[in-house]
């Protein structure tokens, strides 16, 4: 069941929500050579100490860290690792906060040093992916006129999308429906309504949308080791169109 969230239920959502994107906008200016994603994780629990916000991904499921922390070709659900940044690499951190109960979740990739053109590409397209699907989240439209619009700019460049992983639904749990994902036909998918609040999270790879699961049970790759790029904002449909509620700027 999908459930609709009221002005005031949004107006709670949008406090973790904003929480995420200031620890996006905190952290991007220390993405650089030779800073660890474990570095980031011990700022991630020290920056939620300090806003009075809980952690919701660790032991989520038995997640064990508050970020995942997805380098080169891991496409999601990376272990914070110690190993230092390479000029080159691109990262994505993800994480959620909770504020009385109500969830805030973004992921965001940051490019280390002087970036391929490939990578710079893929960045580039990821991103404006994302504010594509974006354009689609208006009421009476369906999901899968944002997955169309993400699958269409995507491959145009040829890239290619994730199928495995999906965007969802966000209020009180993490994860609530709708489930969907950023590719499929337009006008198909549930309908739009207001107060329906959701992740945008495309995944784009720069070879195959293929990818498998580590023995650790989380950490997604590239089937094919090539790159992959996550952006992900948390919307709310309202009637004067999509509120970003994750938005940095």
């Amino acid at each position: 069941m999908i459930i609709l969230k009221s002005d005031r239920e949004i107006e709670f959502l949008r406090k973790p929500n904003q929480l995420v994107a200031e620890f996006h906008r905190t952290i991007a200016p220390m993405m650089k050579p030779g800073v660890s994603t474990w570095d980031i994780e011990l700022f991630a629990k020290d920056f939620a100490k300090k806003h009075h916000a809980a952690t919701s991904l660790v032991g989520y499921r038995n997640y064990p860290y508050i970020t995942c922390a997805s380098v080169n070709d891991v496409i999601a659900h990376g272990f914070p690792s110690k190993k230092p940044l390479r000029s080159g690499d691109l990262v994505t951190i993800d994480t959620v906060f909770d504020i009385r109960g109500w969830k805030g979740d973004s992921a965001w990739t940051y490019k280390i040093g002087k970036v391929s053109k490939t990578s710079e590409e893929l960045y580039k397209v990821t991103k404006e992916a994302l504010y594509k699907g974006i354009e689609q989240a208006i009421i009476g439209n369906r999901l899968g006129d944002i997955g169309h619009a993400i699958q269409v700019h995507a491959e145009s460049h040829s890239f290619s999308v994730v199928r495995d992983l999906v965007g969802h639904g966000i209020g009180q749990d993490i994860h609530e429906e709708p489930f969907y994902l950023h590719i499929g036909p337009p006008g198909k998918g549930h309908r739009l309504k207001e107060g329906m609040v959701f992740t945008i999270e495309p995944m784009i790879n720069a070879g195959s949308h293929e990818m498998y699961i580590e023995e650790d049970g989380w950490t997604a790759r590239t089937k094919d080791s090539e790159l992959s790029v996550q952006f992900e904002h948390t919307i709310a449909i309202t009637k004067n169109g999509p509120i970003i509620l994750t938005e940095q700027d």
